[in-house]
């Protein structure tokens, strides 16, 4: 606790860098996509609260930078955010009052923020899969822990995986991945002893235990230890085919996101398998933790690595932004595009009541989520004696 504590400076230093980037991107994709309909923007907010720096440009848009580094959000003349907005217009910016633009415009606009996140994921895999290429590990079973979901399925120490549910295995995270996304849920695991292939399922078991970075999560486990038996030259791409790597990737990062929720939804996993922002400052922080403590290995070499890793994390967030603010809640952009949704079938606005009633359950709703999330997120941080790092 004492360690968490006086590392104040470096968790808030993550968390502004980490979500600094993907907010900004996601809130740019709504300001050009309003931009070029000829919309009027009263703000474009950085955090939330008052601001600490403001300055208005030409066109009489408030550019802000707010004390409270949790999101963002940009804000069209006209457009009701909040139930306090409705019916509401502000004066002297220069475009279209955003109720003016179409409903089929309106839906773009919606749409570009999660957009913008995926670009910005597809974008980074990219560059990370074209300078490193794609690994290629044969990954063995060093050790089964006796009494565990492994053993109980008839793996054994020695064994190759070659698969899970389809999907071939590559590299150790492959079979993590599979364990914490499927936990008290069956998987088909291919596995090569010796010479002959067998077709094995195990159900990963849910515990709370203590992650790689220190953290007390609840995690789908299957109790093996994991080796790389060989590793292969990667599997390299030029930068065309880089880019469409990257795309496959976030796609991939997006089916694992929505796997998540819909075991989270039937209560197969935990909600605090979630993070927010205090989770993702906190994995932030001890990364960094990680890599600087090898003393043995060159600052360059661990600034690189810090870079990498960092860069990769931010990836992840920028999917799972994109795709939670798809949530068809009223205050995200997923509950823009259903009451778009009914204009476009009725052919006019949603009541302004019913709008409002709308938001006002939307916003209750999603700080009850925020709640519960960062009282995990606190949980995994070991603040209380959990697992502090």
């Amino acid at each position: 606790m004492g360690e968490l504590l006086s590392q104040g400076p470096l968790f808030l230093a993550c968390l502004i860098f980490m979500m600094g980037i993907v907010v900004i991107v996601h809130e740019f994709g709504h300001y050009l996509a309003g931009r070029a309909f000829g919309a009027a923007v009263e703000s474009f907010s950085v955090g939330f609260g008052s601001p600490l720096y403001e300055r208005k440009d030409k066109r009489g848009t408030r550019w802000r930078i707010n004390w409270i580094p949790l999101g963002g959000f940009v804000k069209f003349a006209g457009e009701a955010q909040t139930a306090a907005d409705i019916g509401k217009l502000e004066n002297g910016l220069v475009g279209r009052p955003y109720p003016e633009l179409g409903v089929g415009q309106r839906s773009i606009v919606s749409l570009a923020g999660p957009l913008a996140n995926f670009v910005l994921a597809s974008l980074i895999f990219a560059l990370m899969l074209g300078t490193f290429g794609r690994p290629n590990v044969e990954v063995g079973i060093y050790s089964v822990s006796e009494g565990g979901a492994a053993a109980i399925g008839g793996m054994e120490a020695g064994d190759i995986i070659l698969s899970t549910n389809g999907k071939p295995v590559t590299t150790p995270s492959d079979v993590q991945l599979a364990a914490v996304l499927n936990p008290n849920t069956p998987v088909n695991f291919v596995v090569r002893r010796g010479e002959v292939e067998q077709s094995l399922t195990v159900t990963p078991q849910e515990i709370i235990r203590e992650n790689e970075l220190g953290q007390q999560v609840p995690q789908g486990t299957i109790g093996v230890q994991l080796a790389n038996v060989s590793i292969q030259e990667p599997t390299r791409y030029n930068p065309v085919e880089a880019l469409g790597q990257g795309v496959l990737q976030t796609g991939k990062t997006l089916e694992q996101t929505v796997t998540m929720l819909n075991r989270i939804i039937t209560g197969r996993m935990s909600i605090h398998t979630m993070s927010g922002p205090v989770g993702i400052g906190d994995v932030s922080r001890r990364i960094v933790n990680e890599v600087w403590a090898q003393e043995d290995v060159s600052v360059g070499t661990r600034l690189s690595e810090l870079f990498w890793m960092l860069l990769g994390m931010c990836a992840s967030i920028s999917v799972g932004i994109g795709f939670f603010n798809l949530l068809p809640l009223p205050v995200l952009d997923g509950g823009h595009l259903v009451f778009n949704a009914y204009e476009a079938v009725t052919g006019r606005h949603l009541p302004e009541k019913v709008q409002e009633v709308s938001l006002t359950f939307g916003l209750i709703l999603l700080l009850g989520m925020v709640v519960v999330i960062t009282w995990g997120d606190v949980i995994e941080t070991g603040l209380f004696g959990g697992g502090g790092g």
